[in-house]
């Protein structure tokens, strides 16, 4: 297995594109180990693995902690909202003090964007970003391209739309690099007022109607409202950004084409996709999450290879 160009997951912006095919055939050998009846291998034996979310997870975080602990690495978890930070510890403080317990790896999700590039200037241990704010989510669109690649063969020549809002989605921008780095042709679709006004500088393709996307498109990955992150009103009620930007059964199969659908959770039933939907054929969105914990078991075993061979 060929190891990353990079000592740290910060962005996708940041890898090759031969790293991502080495993530993905990594990927494709714990895949085999974790559907075993003895779902461990002693990979990360001699490593030990702090998380750190200083913002609430629950699907992100436990598929770290599953995959670190399928490896065999030693774990310590951390919240912000149980430790010092709530008393006004900075993060660099905490980082170092979780360091000084011999910490080789550090996965962290936080709210401001950056905070992951800041803390790899600072200390010597491995970062992975699990979430930077609005900026990106690396491992998330890893395990899209790898659950769409499993699907619908070679991601290069695909045609996917993200449909929602991109304007507050990490997730947008990290499978928008990610897709672009495969070869894919990328749309966002959405109201206006949840699209940025620079995402076309990225080269993606801009559509308001969701019917001329989805006849458009080979792939369809649908994000959630993310109400917890707008400080305004971007349209006027729920009720009618489902009517025009919700999928259903019933619209895709009246579109006449097979479509595959995924979705990054938590899902919002009943808002930008119903359940008919979500529990269909058409639907990936359980494969997405059994492909999280390899996609992430390759990426702990790859960068810890790095911290192997290059000792601080």
């Amino acid at each position: 297995m060929t190891g990353l160009s990079v000592n740290n997951l910060l962005g996708i912006k940041d890898l090759q594109v031969e790293d991502i095919q080495s993530i993905f055939e990594t990927a494709d050998n714990f895949k085999e180990v974790i559907n075993r009846p003895i779902k461990k291998v002693p990979s990360l034996r001699e490593i030990t693995v702090a998380n750190l979310f200083f913002e609430n997870s629950t699907r992100t975080k436990l598929s770290f902690e599953l995959a670190e602990k399928r490896l065999s690495a030693d774990v310590i978890n951390f919240a912000s909202s149980s430790s010092s930070v709530s008393k006004g510890e900075s993060l660099i403080d905490t980082v170092n003090n979780i360091l000084a317990m011999k910490v080789d790896m550090v996965v962290m999700r936080h709210p401001k964007p950056g905070a992951p590039h800041f803390l790899a200037q600072h200390v010597e241990a491995s970062i992975i970003n699990a979430g930077d704010g609005t900026h990106e989510h690396p491992t998330q669109a890893l395990l899209d391209a790898y659950s769409m690649r499993e699907r619908v063969g070679d991601v290069q020549g695909k045609k996917v739309v993200i449909i929602g809002d991109i304007l507050h989605s990490r997730v947008a921008l990290s499978n928008i690099f990610c897709l672009q780095k495969l070869g894919a042709e990328v749309m966002v679709c959405g109201p206006a007022t949840l699209i940025p006004k620079w995402i076309e500088s990225l080269g993606v393709a801009v559509s308001t109607d969701l019917r001329e996307a989805l006849n458009w498109c080979d792939v369809a990955n649908v994000l959630r409202i993310q109400l917890e992150r707008q400080e305004l009103p971007y349209f006027p009620s729920l009720r009618e950004y489902t009517m025009q930007y919700g999928l259903s059964r019933a619209l895709l199969e009246g579109l006449g084409k097979e479509i595959v659908i995924m979705h990054p959770g938590p899902i919002n039933r009943g808002v930008e996709i119903t359940s008919d939907l979500a529990d269909s054929p058409h639907s990936i969105i359980l494969e997405q999450v059994q492909n999280g914990v390899a996609v992430r078991m390759a990426v702990l075993y790859l960068l810890a290879g790095k911290i192997e061979r290059n000792p601080a």
